[in-house]
Formats: C-alpha cells, sequence, structure tokens
C-alpha cells in the first residue's frame, strides 16, 4: 500500500492530479489533500473525485491513470 495525494492546485486544463507519496513531482505540503493508503491508483482517483470532479493521475507516478 502506498500513501496518495491529490493536487489542491487544478493543472491549466483543469484536471487535479493524483501523486503516490514518492512521487518526484509530489506537490508542496501546503498544496495537497491526503487521500490515504492504497494499492494502486485507481482507488486514489475515485477518493480524489469525491473532492474533485476533474481528476487525472500523475504521469510519471500513475501512469495507469493518467489520460490525458
Amino acid at each position: 500500500m502506498a500513501s496518495y495525494y491529490v493536487n489542491d492546485n487544478a493543472q491549466s486544463n483543469g484536471d487535479h492530479e493524483v501523486h503516490a507519496g514518492t512521487c518526484s513531482f509530489l506537490p508542496e505540503a501546503k498544496n495537497r489533500t491526503y487521500l490515504g493508503e492504497h494499492t494502486g491508483c485507481a482507488t486514489a482517483v475515485v477518493k480524489a473525485r469525491t473532492i474533485y470532479s476533474d481528476v487525472d493521475g500523475c504521469y510519471w507516478c500513475s501512469p495507469s491513470c493518467h489520460k490525458s
């Protein structure tokens, strides 16, 4: 299991990216919301969608959940 976070700052396309806690592109603590421990990005993305409607997985740490 890994810790996952969602970036509170949307990208230019409006998506809020989901990152694993070990990601090199993890936002600063003040700019992210903890999503809990997950076995993979798919359930973390589902959790993030309860906070933000437009969510995407990080290209680098969650490529299987990255759509755009």
